[in-house]
């Protein structure tokens, strides 16, 4: 795809006047870094960073059965979702492997936003549409009605404070509330995909470039920098937090990923998945898959995605995502194992980096978890 036909986000000439790497991600033109990689990793995790995020696909559902379709339509319990609050979740395939994961906001009794991963917003807007026949629902593509701005890190909520009157105290993890921000409306949510206390900022796309550079301001003297997605994917993998395409993949069902936690059989009624993630589950407690762990290198060679994980001679399992960790100093990497090489400590573990079985230790995820 050439440049003249990627996206640009409403932030694009922001980007370039800050002299922006830029990068192609999902037919996006995105700011992959603006300066040190790691200097903009370790501000997030000491002080603060300013993200754009509006690749994201932004999907609205509404209409009297929303919360019944929403149920049909993904495997968690959506219905239960309070006004203002929001859930992580799945969309699977009838035979069980994982479309996208997803974080569904309930904006009103009958309104929710679904957010997807910006790869995956066509699948699933497609998925949705399809999967509303019947439903007094209605699906609608507001990714063009969105900028997405999210400040992260420990001094985001003093940034926040000082540009909103909204009660940001009040507003909890996994929670979203309208409010104006630097005179700009905007859905305060507070998710996060760092590890880190932060905030993501639901904007109309033309208040964006004055939203961010209020941001800026305010952030000035207490470290705030701009980041791309390259600290944005060493952040996420140190708190272990999956990325779809690496942990998650239609070949996978979410008991294969560890996450069948989100998978509510309890629920009323038929959804999309359930017979095959019956059969999962039940497979998954007979015969244990491989379990996503983390790596730690004791050597200087950094694992990549794809990459055999070895013990004793044999493949025992695969790399997913691999990185230098700018907080621990050392390459980490998450890797879907074999259980019985899966718990913490296990030794003779080993990553197949281009013929060398270099050294790793098994350890649990997350490998960063802030003080709270």
């Amino acid at each position: 795809m050439s440049s003249s036909e990627l996206r640009h986000t409403a932030l694009d000439a922001v980007h370039r006047s800050l002299g922006a790497t830029m990068t192609d991600f999902a037919g996006w033109d995105m700011p992959l870094r603006y300066g040190s990689e790691r200097d903009e990793h370790l501000a997030v995790r000491t002080k603060a960073g300013l993200f754009d995020l509006s690749h994201m696909g932004e999907i609205t559902v509404t209409g009297a059965e929303a919360a019944a379709f929403l149920n049909f339509a993904l495997v968690g319990n959506i219905a239960s979702v309070g006004v203002g609050r929001a859930r992580y979740t799945m969309i699977c395939q009838a035979d069980g492997g994982i479309l996208d994961d997803l974080i569904v906001y309930r904006l009103a009794e009958t309104e929710y936003m679904v957010v997807a991963n910006a790869s995956n917003a066509q699948v699933v807007l497609d998925a949705l549409t399809e999967r509303a026949a019947g439903f007094d629902a209605e699906v609608r593509d507001d990714r063009d009605a969105y900028a997405l701005i999210a400040v992260q890190g420990p001094e985001s909520p003093g940034i926040l404070k000082s540009l909103t009157d909204a009660d940001l105290d009040g507003l909890k993890y996994y929670a979203g509330l309208p409010g104006t921000v630097a005179g700009v409306p905007a859905l305060i949510a507070r998710t996060g995909y760092t590890g880190e206390d932060g905030f993501e900022l639901f904007v109309k796309p033309e208040h964006a470039v004055e939203l961010w550079q209020a941001l800026t301001k305010a952030g000035e003297g207490v470290g705030l920098v701009p980041c791309g997605l390259s600290c944005r994917d060493t952040l996420r993998l140190e708190a272990g937090m999956p990325l779809y395409g690496h942990e998650l993949t239609t070949s996978l069902t979410p008991f294969d990923a560890g996450l069948g936690r989100v998978v509510k059989f309890e629920k009323e009624g038929d959804f999309v998945g359930r017979e095959a993630l019956t059969r999962a589950a039940a497979r998954a407690e007979e015969n244990p898959p491989r379990v996503l762990v983390g790596l730690v290198a004791e050597g200087r060679r950094v694992p990549r995605a794809g990459y055999a994980v070895v013990a004793g001679g044999e493949v025992i399992g695969e790399v997913t995502s691999g990185a230098p960790s700018p907080t621990l100093g050392k390459p980490i990497a998450m890797a879907y194992v074999d259980a019985a090489h899966a718990a913490p400590g296990t030794e003779g573990v080993g990553v197949d980096i281009r013929g060398t079985h270099e050294a790793y230790q098994v350890v649990a995820l997350p490998f960063y978890k802030r003080q709270k």
